[in-house]
C-alpha cells in the first residue's frame, strides 16, 4: 500500500483518539497540544520540511509554507486571550491537504503510466551475429551493418532491413494502430515494434543512439520542458499570488482589532479569520492541476501514436486556421504504382507482360513500378538487345519483336502516334507508352498513390474549423491540382523547390489573423526547414526523415494524415479542460476568501476553507485526468 496513504489512515484514526481523549477530560492546553502533536506531526512531517527548505533557500512563498504557517497558527491560537482552541481543525486540515496531495500523485502517476507503456518500446537485449556465434549484447553494443536475430515474442532492437525471414509485426507501441504489419525480406523494419510469429534476421542500418525507440523516448522525457503558455503563467502567478496573499492575511490579523473596542478579544477573532484565508488562498488547484492537464494530454496523445513535444505546442494546435500538406509521402504513399492499363492491340495482360521485361533491367521508379504490376519474370520470353536512350525510354527485342516502352518522343521516332484516350481522363499520372515493331500498342497510367486516409483528413480539419488547407508539391500541375480538388483541399501550389516552400510559409505566418496558427505537415528531409518555421510542424514518423522527425514540434508515428485532424482534436480539448480548472479554482477561491475575511462563514470559516483548497484541488485534478481519456476516444 502507498506510503502516504498509510500515513493519512494511522493520522486520521489517531486524531480520533486524540479528540476522545480531549473531548471528555479537562487537560490543560499543553497537554491537548501535545496529544494532537502526534497525528498532525506524523501527516505533516514532509510539509514542514519542504516549507523549512524554501525557507532557507529564499523563496519560501509556496503551497507548503502557506500551510504550514496556518496550521500551526491553528494549533496555537488556543492559547491567546479568549480564543478556542483549534487543534482538532489544524490536524484536519494538514490531513486534507496530504489526501489532495494522494489524488495528485494518483493522477500524475496513471498519465506517466501511459507514457510508461510507450517507454516500454525500448529493447532490453539484441541478438547480434558475430563469428558464426549469436551474442547477446546491449542494444547500444551493435554496430550499423552487422545482423541481428529476432525471434518471435522479442522486440525488433535497432532500425534495419530484413535479410531472411517473414513475420508479422505489433506496432502498437509506436503508432497506435493494433492491426499487426505483415513484412518480409527487402522490407525495412523500425526498433520497438514487437515480432509476433516468424524468425527475422535484420542487417542492422541505425546506430542505437539514432534508433526509432531511442528517438521516440528522448521526444517523450524532453516534452515536459517545453511548458505551455498556460502552465508559464501559472508559475509567475503563483510567485506573485503567494506573498500577496500572505500580506492580506497579516493585515486581516492586525489591522481590524485596532478599531475593536478590545483589542485582544479581537485579535484572537481576527487571528483566526487570517489563518482560515490562508488555509482557502494556497494556489494548488491552480500550480498542479494545469500542468497535469497538459501532462495527461500528452500521454492521451502517445497512446495513439502522436508524440507531442511539449505543452507549449498544445497552446498553438488549439489555436491552429491553417495546415499545409506537403504532397508526396504525406498525402500520398511515395511509391510509384501501376494506376491504370489502357491496351490499344493488346490485352492488359499482354501490355504489362512487354513493358516489365523491357524494363527488367532499371533502376528507375517507374521500372519498379511496373516490374511490381508484373512480377511473373520467369516465363519463356527471350529479351535481348535492350537499349536506353535518353529522354525517351528503352527498346529492347522481346522474343524477336522490337518492342519500345517510353514518352511520346519515342513513340514519334518509331512512326507509332498514340491514340487519344478517354479513360485517361479519371487518371493522372506519368504516361508510359507501349509500341510493337512500330505499331502503337497501348499505354499504362503509372501515379503516386493518395493515401486511404488523405481525404478524410482534409474533411476533418475542415469541421474542426480550420479555415485553409493547402497543398505544396514539387510535382507538375496537372498532378498537383489533381490531387488537390480530389481530396478537397482549398489551394494548390505546384512545381515547387524547396525554398519556394520556404517562401510560402514565411509569407503566409506574415498574413495570417491575429491569435491563429499555421501548421505544417510533411515527411520528407526537404520539409525540414519549413517544419522548423511554421508555427508548429507536424511530421510523417514511421517512415519520416529523421531531419524532419527531429525539425518537428509532433511527430505522427503511423504516416497517417488524418491523425493532423486528431492532434488538434486532443490539443483544443486539453487546452479546455485546463481553463475550466483555472476557472473554477479562481472563482471558488475568490469567493470563499470574501467570506473569510467579512467573518460570514462564523464556525464553519475552516471547514469551508478545507473545501476551497482540497476539495477544489482534487476536483481540478479529477477534471485533468479527463484530457488522457480524451486521446483513446
Amino acid at each position: 500500500m502507498n506510503k502516504k496513504l498509510l500515513r493519512i489512515i494511522a493520522a486520521a484514526v489517531l486524531l480520533l483518539v486524540a479528540y476522545l481523549v480531549t473531548r471528555n477530560t479537562q487537560l490543560p492546553m499543553t497537554a491537548q497540544l501535545a496529544v494532537f502533536l502526534v497525528p498532525y506531526l506524523l501527516v505533516s512531517y514532509d510539509v514542514l520540511g519542504e516549507a523549512a527548505e524554501g525557507i532557507m533557500k529564499g523563496d519560501p512563498f509556496d503551497e507548503n509554507f502557506l500551510m504550514a504557517v496556518a496550521t500551526i497558527g491553528a494549533l496555537v491560537i488556543g492559547f491567546l486571550p479568549d480564543a478556542a482552541p483549534q487543534f482538532t481543525e489544524a490536524v484536519f486540515v494538514m490531513l486534507f491537504f496530504q489526501v489532495g496531495e494522494l489524488f495528485e500523485d494518483y493522477a500524475e502517476d496513471k498519465s506517466r503510466d501511459s507514457i510508461a507503456e510507450l517507454m516500454d518500446i525500448r529493447p532490453d537485449t539484441a541478438n547480434v551475429e558475430r563469428g558464426g556465434e549469436i551474442k547477446v549484447v546491449a542494444p547500444d553494443k551493435v554496430d550499423v551493418g552487422e545482423t541481428v536475430l529476432v525471434k518471435p515474442g522479442e522486440k525488433i532492437p535497432l532500425d534495419g532491413v530484413i535479410t531472411d525471414g517473414a513475420s508479422s509485426l505489433n506496432t502498437v507501441a509506436l503508432t497506435g494502430e493494433s492491426v499487426p504489419r505483415d513484412v518480409t525480406v527487402g522490407n525495412e523494419v523500425i526498433s520497438g515494434c514487437v515480432n509476433l510469429s516468424g524468425l527475422l534476421k535484420v542487417k542492422v542500418s541505425k546506430a542505437y543512439g539514432e534508433s526509432t525507440a531511442a528517438q521516440i523516448i528522448r521526444l517523450v522525457e524532453d516534452s515536459a520542458e517545453n511548458k505551455s503558455e498556460s502552465e508559464t503563467f501559472i508559475t509567475k502567478f503563483a510567485r506573485i499570488y503567494t506573498p500577496v496573499v500572505v500580506l492580506l492575511a497579516l493585515a486581516i490579523a492586525f489591522i481590524p482589532p485596532f478599531f475593536a473596542p478590545s483589542y485582544g478579544t479581537a485579535f484572537s477573532t481576527w487571528l483566526y479569520r487570517a489563518l482560515t484565508f490562508l488555509v482557502v488562498s494556497c494556489p494548488c488547484a491552480l500550480v498542479i492541476s494545469i500542468p497535469l492537464t497538459f501532462f495527461a494530454g500528452i500521454g492521451g496523445a502517445s497512446s495513439k501514436g502522436i508524440l507531442i513535444k511539449g505543452g507549449n505546442f498544445m497552446d498553438t494546435l488549439a489555436k491552429t486556421d491553417t495546415v499545409v500538406f506537403d504532397k508526396t509521402g504525406t498525402l500520398t504513399e511515395g511509391v510509384f504504382v501501376v494506376d491504370a492499363v489502357h491496351p490499344d492491340k493488346l490485352d492488359k495482360e499482354q501490355l504489362l507482360h512487354l513493358a516489365a521485361h523491357v524494363e527488367r533491367f532499371s533502376t528507375h521508379p517507374i521500372a519498379a513500378a511496373l516490374r511490381k504490376a508484373y512480377p511473373n519474370e520467369q516465363d519463356d520470353c527471350t529479351i535481348t538487345d535492350v537499349e536506353e536512350i535518353a529522354g525517351q525510354g528503352i527498346r529492347a527485342s522481346v522474343n524477336g519483336k522490337i518492342v519500345c516502352v517510353g514518352n511520346k518522343k519515342m513513340m514519334e521516332s518509331v512512326g507509332a502516334l498514340p491514340t487519344q484516350c478517354a479513360l485517361c481522363k479519371d487518371h493522372i499520372g506519368t504516361v508510359i507508352h507501349v509500341s510493337v515493331d512500330g505499331i502503337y500498342a497501348g499505354h499504362i497510367v503509372i501515379s503516386d498513390q493518395i493515401k486511404d486516409d488523405a481525404a478524410e483528413a482534409i474533411s476533418r480539419l475542415k469541421q474542426l474549423g480550420v479555415t485553409k488547407t493547402v497543398m505544396l508539391t514539387g510535382d507538375r500541375k496537372e498532378v498537383g491540382l489533381f490531387v488537390a480538388k480530389k481530396l478537397g483541399i482549398d489551394e494548390a501550389r505546384c512545381a515547387l523547390l524547396p525554398t519556394d516552400k520556404v517562401d510560402y510559409v514565411k509569407q503566409s505566418l506574415r498574413t495570417k489573423a491575429p491569435n491563429t496558427h499555421l501548421a505544417f505537415v510533411g515527411d520528407g528531409i526537404n520539409d525540414a526547414p519549413v517544419l522548423a518555421i511554421a508555427d508548429v510542424g507536424i511530421a510523417m514518423g514511421a517512415l519520416g526523415s529523421d531531419a524532419a522527425i527531429a525539425a518537428a514540434d509532433v511527430v505522427l508515428m503511423d504516416d497517417k494524415p488524418s491523425k493532423t485532424a486528431q492532434a488538434i482534436r486532443i490539443a483544443r480539448h486539453t487546452i479546455a479542460i485546463a481553463k475550466q480548472n483555472a476557472w473554477f479554482a479562481i472563482t471558488v477561491k475568490v469567493a470563499i476568501l470574501i467570506l473569510v475575511a467579512t467573518g460570514l462563514l462564523g464556525s464553519l470559516a475552516m471547514g469551508i476553507a478545507v473545501f476551497g483548497d482540497v476539495g477544489v484541488m482534487v476536483l481540478a485534478v479529477l477534471n485533468a485526468m479527463r484530457a488522457m481519456r480524451f486521446g483513446n476516444s
